[in-house]
């Protein structure tokens, strides 16, 4: 059994399934969700629950946060009945959720004047990673801090890099994020201008992935695109969330804006609750 007692935040596509893998490697966790429904089968696999965020610090060593979005993440921190709301010295707090920069250094410094430990660790991957553990984990803390979350880290991905401090990992994730929408957009271009031009999406699909240009992401969106099916394992609303944050801590690159704007008319076309790859649904409309 491992011996830090844990508490999460946050139990949608991603937060349950990584919640399922702590429990399976011996931690003790208690969750907290404002849906309750969605805490059910963890509470069958062996978790507690918590009624606040506040009675999960109270309770737990170490508490985990995996939300939407910057404003969701600052109210579980910072609301009366949030992470900070009494005296909690030398307890930590890892965000995995994917929000600004500017937001991840923002939750250090208030952690801080509270003397809890922060730990900024979003992840690379979706649903299939974080069931399977293989996430990689992008990690801003101290070197301390890094040490005693790695058991953590251990269990939900393949990999933890330590990148630097807490706002550093925040700006690799929306980096990564930022080469996934030009990856899935430029796949998406790809194969419609060959269909459009007598070759078959097999037969292009096929092209791209036996060679050079094939990668990870390419291979797995293939069965969407030949089913023409897009079932959210990264929903397309996040995506456009996450370019826009890239814009606005500064970056400012020749296809930032044409690629941000074609996944934000996507998402107002209706497809953002499906998944990144739909963007191939958009523009095959255009």
């Amino acid at each position: 059994m491992k011996t830090l007692k844990l508490g999460w935040v946050g139990l949608g596509n991603m937060g349950n399934p990584m919640v399922m893998n702590l429990l399976k490697a011996g931690f003790e966790v208690t969750v907290f969700n404002r849906t309750k429904d969605k805490e059910a089968p963890l509470i069958e696999a062996g978790a507690s629950t918590a009624n606040s965020p506040e009675e999960l610090m109270e309770k737990c060593d170490v508490v985990i946060t995996m939300l939407s979005n910057d404003a969701a993440v600052k109210e579980v921190f910072e609301s009366h009945t949030g992470l900070l709301s009494k005296d909690y010295s030398g307890k930590t707090i890892i965000n995995m959720s994917t929000v600004s920069p500017e937001t991840s250094r923002h939750l250090n410094t208030i952690c801080n004047q509270h003397q809890v430990h922060f730990i900024d660790a979003p992840v690379s991957g979706s649903v299939k990673p974080a069931q399977d553990g293989t996430l990689v984990l992008l990690v801003g803390a101290s070197p301390a801090d890094y040490e005693l979350a790695k058991p953590i880290f251990n269990e939900l991905g393949k990999i933890a890099i330590h990148v630097g401090e807490p706002g550093v990992a925040s700006a690799a994730k929306l980096a990564i994020n930022y080469l996934l929408g030009l990856n899935l957009q430029g796949l998406a271009e790809t194969v419609l201008f060959a269909e459009k031009n007598g070759v078959s999406k097999e037969d292009m699909l096929n092209i791209i992935n036996s060679g050079a240009c094939g990668n990870g992401i390419t291979n797995i969106k293939a069965p969407s695109i030949l089913n023409d099916s897009y079932p959210a394992a990264f929903a397309l609303k996040h995506l456009v969330k996450d370019l826009r944050l890239a814009k606005e801590a500064g970056l400012d690159s020749p296809l930032i804006n044409p690629l941000f704007n074609s996944y934000a008319a996507a998402e107002k076309e209706g497809l953002g609750d499906q998944d990144v790859m739909a963007i191939l649904s958009s523009l095959k409309n255009k």
